[in-house]
């Protein structure tokens, strides 16, 4: 079970776009996530008339390191750390490191 899934509100704690905030739009592997508007680049494309899609400069967002962002706790309002609880049921569920409370699951 990973840490960060998607639809998790993220911030950013390292790299270009340190202090941002945005929702996990999926995850890649293990190691990497796409936040929404988070680690923007520039690709240049060509046009493809089969796909009826135009050519020119667009706007991107690349995979981001799991490491470089942390969960947002809307409790604190500051970023925290992820850990795990088993219940007595047997399910495994998130909680925030900080004050305990359980993530949605």
């Amino acid at each position: 079970m990973s840490k960060i899934k998607k639809g998790d509100n993220v911030v950013v704690i390292a790299g270009r776009d340190k202090g941002k905030r945005g929702d996990v739009a999926r995850v890649v592997d293990a190691a990497h996530v796409v936040v929404n508007g988070i680690n923007q680049v520039k690709r240049n494309t060509r046009p493809n008339p089969m796909k009826n899609q135009p050519g020119g400069i667009v706007s991107k967002e690349m995979p981001i390191d799991v490491s470089n962002v942390a969960i947002w706790n809307p409790v604190t309002q500051k970023p925290d750390r992820i850990g795990f609880r088993v219940m007595e049921d047997g399910r495994k569920l998130r909680f925030y490191k900080s004050n305990g409370e359980l993530i949605n699951a």
